[in-house]
């Protein structure tokens, strides 16, 4: 058995299909074929199940899959870490970003980070902290920027806290309670709201404040970006609970303090058991955040 044959077997696995993993690893399908039925052959078993039309994965493909991809993530390691001893970083890197990000700035740390380390392959992904807690616990990313609720602590990876902001609510500017310096969850409990889709990291900011008020609340639209989760509220279709960094750049809305609002906070998470020589050059180039005011002064822009 050979890394290259696992290669191939986890490109097939991906891809669902021998033509394109065999694009996907610079080889031609023919050779790929035989390198995988080698493989089978010398397992006593069928990894895949295929006709012309599709390709699947029997569960003893699975199995061995799930196993190969560790023994390459293991070779490409044992690479990165004997040139690391050389001092030099390199290897892959896949860092996981939430679309909310506020404590830091995320395009300057990855370009002083490249400016630094040219020899790592950085690649970014967008989504959600509790996919990227998946991700990093099951070895398949290396960072993530994480937001969570204040009641939920991250389990199964290291983190580094980046900031702790109360969500304030984001109001059209002609809203009856726009002229209010500071509102309660119970002020807004009858208002239609603006949020992300239940079950996510970002919504369950939310959830948990009013769950923990006993008050429910009609979230009547559910986005997954801020940027069209402020323009709603724009509309007057809804209010909204943001951080206050966001709830400052939003035009044509007002900007209230909840005095009992949600409490966000930000992570950056890694591998809490072996990471990386790029993973840890990485977490340590990310700045340590100043502190930031602990309130927001009711504003409308």
């Amino acid at each position: 058995m050979e890394l290259q044959q696992m290669r191939y077997a986890v490109a097939i696995a991906e891809e669902q299909s021998f033509t394109r993993a065999a694009e996907r690893c610079f080889v031609v399908q023919s050779a790929l074929s035989r390198q995988i039925k080698s493989l089978e052959s010398e397992l006593g078993v069928t990894l895949f199940a295929r006709t012309s039309r599709k390709v699947e994965v029997t569960p003893a493909g699975e199995a061995f899959v799930k196993q190969a991809r560790l023994c390459l993530q293991a070779a490409e390691r044992a690479k990165v870490a004997a040139a690391a001893a050389h001092g030099e970083i390199r290897g892959s890197l896949t860092i996981g970003v939430i679309p909310t990000v506020t404590a830091v700035d995320v395009a300057a740390v990855l370009g002083a980070f490249r400016r630094s380390y040219p020899e790592v392959s950085v690649h970014v992904r967008t989504g959600g902290s509790d996919d990227f807690l998946r991700r990093i616990a099951a070895g398949t990313m290396d960072v993530g920027f994480l937001g969570l609720a204040e009641a939920v602590t991250p389990q199964g990876v290291q983190t580094r806290e980046l900031s702790r902001e109360h969500l304030v609510a984001v109001l059209p500017v002609d809203h009856r309670l726009a002229g209010r310096h500071r509102l309660r969850l119970e002020d807004l409990a009858d208002e239609p709201f603006v949020d992300f889709p239940a079950g996510s990291s970002g919504r369950e900011q939310s959830d948990l404040a009013f769950d923990r008020a006993g008050l429910r609340r009609e979230v009547s639209f559910e986005v997954n970006t801020a940027e069209l989760l402020t323009g709603l509220v724009r509309q007057g279709l809804g209010a909204a609970l943001v951080a206050p960094s966001v709830a400052r750049e939003v035009p044509g809305c007002a900007c209230i303090p909840v005095s009992d609002g949600p409490v966000r906070v930000e992570y950056l998470a890694w591998d809490s058991f072996n990471p990386s020589p790029a993973a840890q050059a990485f977490v340590d180039s990310v700045p340590v955040p100043q502190p930031r005011s602990p309130s927001l002064t009711a504003t409308t822009t």
